[in-house]
């Protein structure tokens, strides 16, 4: 069995706090699946992020280009990046790199679809709020996408993403800030709200709303799995 099991190459360290939640929940999900001693067989590229910071996302392709490399040079047969705002350049990766790519707005889509939501509510950086990545792979599913209506509401939800989450520091209040922005979304028409960004699981979940939630760690790490042991 452990043969068979593809090798997944895994682009983390964006940040490195959910990234330890996708190594635990793959590892968790290929026990469970294939039993005994069986772990997940994958290689892990951890970027360090101050230099993701540092040229900005908009121009971290060359960043990402070289992690992705160095795991196919390792004999990865698959990638996954860990990390929604990444997805930014996944379909360029992909085509340049020739390796398939877990995509997880397309697995979220998937997930979305088959429990018949068409209009959702999503939270995640600026960049995967304002950018039409996104958007446009949910629209292709026929999923609509709301996202908070002010500017300087996705610019709190950024900042706290990045200067909060992204450092493990979890606080009350943010808590009760992003739940009212969610909200907000659900009184606007969305049928379930989308956890857009690996670190707002870590605050928020489903506990926190009577509404559906989807985690796209979680759905992104059981895709992986998927593709690993299919």
């Amino acid at each position: 069995m452990a043969e068979q099991m593809k090798k997944i190459g895994l682009v983390g360290g964006i940040s490195w706090v959910s990234t330890l939640d996708y190594y635990r929940l793959i590892n968790e999900d290929v026990n469970r699946r294939l039993g005994g001693l069986h772990f997940a067989e994958c290689l892990l590229y951890s970027l360090n992020f101050a230099d993701v910071q540092a040229v900005t996302w908009e121009n971290a392709y060359g960043l990402l280009w070289e992690a992705c490399a160095s795991l196919k040079r390792g004999n990865a047969e698959a990638i996954a990046l860990c990390a929604n705002t990444a997805h930014l350049f996944a379909d360029r990766l992909e085509a340049e790199l020739h390796l398939p790519f877990v995509h997880i707005a397309t697995e979220t889509a998937k997930v979305l679809r088959h429990e018949g939501h068409t209009t959702i509510g999503l939270l995640g950086t600026k960049f995967t709020m304002e950018m039409p990545f996104y958007r446009d792979r949910l629209a292709t599913f026929g999923i609509n996408m709301l996202t908070p209506p002010t500017q300087a509401t996705r610019d709190y939800v950024q900042f706290t993403v990045k200067e909060e989450l992204g450092r493990g520091l979890l606080k009350p209040e943010t808590k009760a800030r992003y739940v009212a922005i969610a909200q907000e979304l659900v009184s606007s028409g969305a049928t379930a709200i989308v956890l857009g960004c690996t670190e707002i699981p870590l605050l928020i979940s489903q506990a926190d709303f009577s509404v559906p939630v989807f985690d796209t760690v979680k759905i992104h790490s059981d895709a992986i799995v998927d593709y690993m042991v299919s």
